[in-house]
């Protein structure tokens, strides 16, 4: 097993429940999607599996690796050689050309391929604006090199936030399709958080947060 959330508990400063005995299980080259109103602690869960934030009780397991046990540094090392994300707000570098931007996990994980990030920038619909900056970029470009930054690395484990909330139906659908081809083809794992359930039926797996538990 990839990604193993056993009995995770969380809270807000002062003590409110974000997520309440939370288990989830994600087997390598799997997708689950994650769904749920907005307050019910999806990003939280995202965040506590990429290792971005520390849970309260309850054990997170990525790869063999028991998050609990990790310093600062072991959290960095686990981000940088398993875990891609895709955040909701893109996130891109401004100061960095769409070329730049797709290999900037990948060098950081000393796994830069070029023949691989040109690969994908084709298929992504990039190949012509390797040089533009993000500001240059519509919102569906940007998102596109988000997800293309995020598979270049090949991490084990994909996480999605709300990857096309941004984005209308049809440009939706291309974006998904884009990122389940590429997802299959590396061989890595997908945790998608959405409100689409259309995005969700597509997925192999689906889960639901409800008040702070899985439903």
């Amino acid at each position: 097993m990839l990604l193993e959330i056993d009995k995770v508990q969380k809270s807000y400063p002062g003590g409110r429940p974000v997520l309440r005995d939370v288990s989830l299980t994600l087997d390598h080259g799997q997708t689950l999607a994650l769904t749920g109103e907005s307050g019910s602690g999806k990003s939280t869960l995202l965040n506590l599996a990429s290792a971005l934030d520390s849970f309260d009780g309850g054990e997170i397991t990525l790869d063999g690796t028991a998050m609990s046990q990790l310093d600062d540094r072991g959290r960095a090392a686990l981000r940088r050689d398993k875990v891609s994300l895709v955040f909701q707000q893109f996130n891109l570098i401004p100061s960095l050309t769409v070329a730049q931007n797709l290999s900037f996990h990948a060098r950081l994980s000393g796994r830069e391929d070029q023949s691989w990030t040109k690969q994908l920038a084709e298929r992504l619909g990039l190949s012509d604006l390797m040089t533009r900056y993000p500001e240059n970029l519509s919102g569906g470009q940007q998102q596109r090199v988000a997800i293309g930054r995020a598979v270049a690395a090949r991490p084990k484990l994909l996480l999605a936030d709300e990857p096309t909330g941004n984005l209308d139906e049809t440009a939706s659908t291309n974006v998904l399709d884009l990122m389940l081809s590429l997802v299959a083809d590396t061989g890595a794992a997908l945790l998608l958080v959405t409100h689409s359930q259309d995005i969700a039926a597509r997925l192999d797996r689906h889960a639901h947060l409800a008040r702070g538990h899985v439903a």
